[in-house]
């Protein structure tokens, strides 16, 4: 009971993540126009947040093996809360993109920093679910966002409510972490025992912990070594390497973002009737994409993650040939509910394939050694393509039209099912060891 009430107030990292990542797309129908932004301009507004969260990625791991898990994970709760402050009071263009900016480093930061601390403060038995627990929490932070762009819709001041409710979630997460320990792991790695034993009878209720400390021990032994970052580019990690930053790059230009940022914008451009109706819209995709999470969940370890895999991204393929197609005939009068109905199919393809399965492989593929550096660098290589495709989105819209542009994202989705049909292994039911001896091609220690 205690760990599910430590998992929800640390797993707020994810939620903020989500939260301010999606409230983007109702705010910028109104922000457009209270600060007169062309198409180069919003994406500019959705990028730059983007940008900062590559950044805030990088700089992550470093900091929270110098300081520790929880102090950087309380600084990053104040730091959603300044940056969606200062982006609710925005006066101006630029106090706009420096509420971002802050908002878009926190995003970063808690991307990397909740899977990692939630990862080792759970009980060893739970530990494998943690990584698609917090892609859960991610699909409702977008969803929330979605629902309260809607509510707020109807104010011409509402986007300012829209970007500011955001230190609601992050308030809460400071607190809650207040009353949260430190990682046991990061305090037996510093050499600071008596805190670790601590903290993990806290974590398991006062229950008997020697094992668990053994074995942390263990794993420290391991993995203590400081291993250089050329280690990730030698033969041994060369494959999981062009798989886990494959991916990462393919998981963005495959397109889902330009509806978790663009949605609104897209359904109101294929005819829905106003902006309120067009978040609402969004809205219910975004509950499908919680749903179908919550399915990628039960299916990983059942059906496998190649896969679902496979399946996701042949069902997004279609959907955006669908798309692309009834944007070019112009389907008078049925666009819009094609295009709602097309939208929510792909992302619903994405939330049980690309979306859960991209962030599982990167912690399974990886040798031991260099797993960190490895998730680092594929972390960001996603948001530095997250930021590409968002900044790119609507000039090529305006561009080359609607359905020219879904076809280019349709195009890229084959690419990523040829991408994955030759180098993705399947990864249910392996060891640790087994996934890594699969990669080097020891066929006897893979099977």
């Amino acid at each position: 009971m205690r760990f599910t009430l430590i998992a929800v107030v640390a797993g707020l990292g994810g939620l903020l993540f989500g939260y301010d990542t999606g409230v983007i797309s109702g705010a910028l129908l109104f922000i457009r126009h209270v600060f007169h932004l062309g198409a180069t301009m919003q994406g500019v507004v959705v990028a730059i947040a983007l940008a900062a969260a590559a950044v805030g990625a990088a700089f992550a791991g470093t900091l929270s093996d110098r300081f520790g898990r929880r102090p950087v994970l309380l600084v990053t709760a104040l730091i959603f809360v300044a940056g969606a402050l200062l982006s609710a009071a925005a006066w101006s263009v630029a106090a706009l993109l420096a509420g971002r900016v802050m908002v878009g480093a926190g995003i970063g930061v808690a991307s990397m920093l909740t899977p990692l601390y939630l990862s080792e403060i759970a009980p060893p038995a739970k530990r494998g679910a943690i990584v698609t627990i917090n892609q859960f929490y991610i699909t409702l932070g977008i969803v929330l966002s979605y629902g309260v762009g809607f509510l707020l819709s109807h104010s011409p001041e509402g986007w300012r409510w829209m970007l500011g409710v955001g230190c609601i979630p992050g308030i809460i997460l400071f607190i809650g972490m207040l009353t949260l320990p430190e990682s046991p792991r990061w305090l037996a790695g510093k050499g600071r025992d008596d805190e670790a034993r601590r903290a993990l009878l806290y974590l398991r209720d006062g229950g008997n912990i020697d094992d668990e400390m053994h074995d942390l021990h263990q794993d420290l032994a391991t993995t203590g070594k400081r291993t250089p970052w050329s280690a990730l580019f030698t033969s041994r990690a060369r494959k999981p390497l062009i798989i886990g930053v494959g991916l990462a790059i393919f998981q963005q230009i495959t397109g889902i973002n330009t509806v978790i940022y663009f949605a609104p914008t897209i359904f109101e451009k294929a005819g829905l009737p106003s902006a309120s109706i067009s978040i609402l819209a969004t809205a219910g995709v975004g509950a499908v994409n919680v749903i179908m999470t919550l399915v990628a969940m039960r299916l990983l370890d059942i059906v496998g993650r190649r896969k679902l895999l496979l399946f996701g991204l042949a069902g997004m393929l279609v959907t955006l040939l669908i798309l692309s197609v009834a944007f070019m005939i112009g389907l008078h009068g049925g666009l819009a509910l094609v295009t709602v109905l097309s939208v929510a199919a792909y992302v619903a393809f994405f939330a049980i394939g690309l979306g859960p399965v991209f962030w599982l492989l990167i912690a399974e593929i990886f040798p031991l050694a260099v797993r960190g550096r490895g998730m680092s660098l594929a972390t960001i290589a996603n948001w530095s393509f997250n930021m590409l495709v968002s900044i790119t989105f609507l000039d090529l819209v305006k561009g080359l039209g609607r359905g020219p542009t879904f076809l280019i994202y349709a195009a890229m989705t084959l690419a990523t099912i040829v991408f994955t049909w030759f180098l993705v292994p399947e990864t249910k039911g392996r060891s640790l060891e087994q996934i890594e001896a699969a990669l080097e091609g020891d066929a006897k220690l893979a099977t």
